[in-house]
């Protein structure tokens, strides 16, 4: 059995989003069991042989401090549902809470990987294949060293393996330009770490690429820091609300736009469905020894639970063992790239 710890009053719902959606994950998974942590009183009424109720007498709001998260809601559901993965009572933690007190709460009882500075957050994006491109850091590091994108780039090689079964993950650095010369001195520093990483087989390593290449799917796995990757979410999200909003709006306009709705319905769709981020929700905390997952915080029930679903996948399938792995192997690249970063 699978065992998830699911912080039930995260976000901007709490329950009224996150019961409906384990509710639905525990019909579609009968190999799974969850943890719902939280007030009892919210809780008491979900019943499941598949469930077992965590008090949690205090929650993170949206508006909390890292440091009021930390140190002063010591019984917080997001707290409790993070220490059951410590515990080893559950193999992976998922919440749609607060993101910095969840990476500070998170990094604070879990602890980093051996070889890891920083934890880093991973999503996927959709890509015109019909696929998805999975991009970190999505707003965890702000500012980042070479050796750090690094690190993110081994870490999400060992997401995607997982997630999409790709052994060999193609892996792009996001620039200005594909041209080695363009980029900062950062950016420039990397890639030449992700070259060696690529030359030493720890990484099948693409080179960079641009902006709009992620939405073309040219590679499986996109480095930046976090500032530029959750903008980059953040407009895609945007965007992509903007556009299935705007077909639901005109189909409704008038006689003509309404029959020709009818006609294109399939087309349009299946071009809805694969805009709507829900479909994305659920990014992994990466670089921790233990796994976590990050929904939306204002995910509906639909949104929370292809988080549940992506927590699932990446702990049924050994993510964390796999990150271990890819880490270890590239130790001795990691190590020099420490070491350049501090010259």
């Amino acid at each position: 059995m699978i065992t998830l710890a699911v912080d039930c009053m995260g976000g901007d719902h709490g329950p009224s989003v996150t019961l409906p959606a384990c509710r639905q994950f525990l019909e579609q998974h009968s190999d799974a069991r969850l943890l719902l942590v939280g007030q009892e009183a919210s809780l008491r009424d979900f019943k499941h042989e598949r469930i077992t109720v965590v008090a949690a007498t205090e929650v993170v709001t949206m508006e909390d401090s890292v440091e009021t998260a930390l140190r002063r809601k010591k019984d917080s559901s997001m707290r409790v549902a993070i220490q059951q993965v410590k515990d080893g009572a559950a193999q992976v933690a998922v919440s749609a809470g607060n993101t910095g007190a969840l990476m500070a709460i998170a990094r604070y009882l879990l602890k980093t990987l051996d070889g890891i500075d920083r934890p880093a957050i991973a999503t996927q994006m959709p890509n015109e294949k019909g696929g998805a491109t999975t991009v970190l850091d999505l707003g965890a590091n702000v500012d980042c060293t070479a050796e750090h994108l690094l690190q993110f780039a081994v870490m999400g090689s060992a997401l995607v393996s997982v997630l999409q079964d790709c052994e060999q993950p193609k892996v792009g650095l996001l620039n200005i330009g594909e041209e080695v010369i363009k980029g900062n001195e950062v950016i420039k520093q990397t890639g030449e770490l992700l070259r060696r990483a690529g030359a030493q087989g720890d990484l099948n390593f693409y080179g960079n690429v641009e902006g709009n290449d992620i939405f073309k799917g040219v590679v499986d796995i996109v480095v930046c820091d976090g500032f530029v990757g959750n903008v980059a979410l953040k407009a895609t999200e945007g965007v992509a609300s903007m556009i299935v909003g705007g077909l639901k709006t005109e189909f409704k306009r008038n006689i003509f736009t309404k029959m020709a709705a009818i006609v294109a319905y399939p087309v349009l769709s299946a071009l809805m469905k694969r805009m709507d981020h829900r479909r994305y929700n659920g990014a992994a905390l990466l670089g921790l020894r233990g796994l976590v997952f990050k929904s939306h915080g204002s995910a509906d029930a639909v949104g929370f639970e292809h988080a549940l679903n992506r927590a699932y996948d990446a702990a049924r399938n050994n993510l964390l063992d796999r990150v271990r792995t890819k880490v270890a192997h590239a130790a001795p690249l990691l190590a020099t790239g420490a070491a350049s970063a501090s010259v």
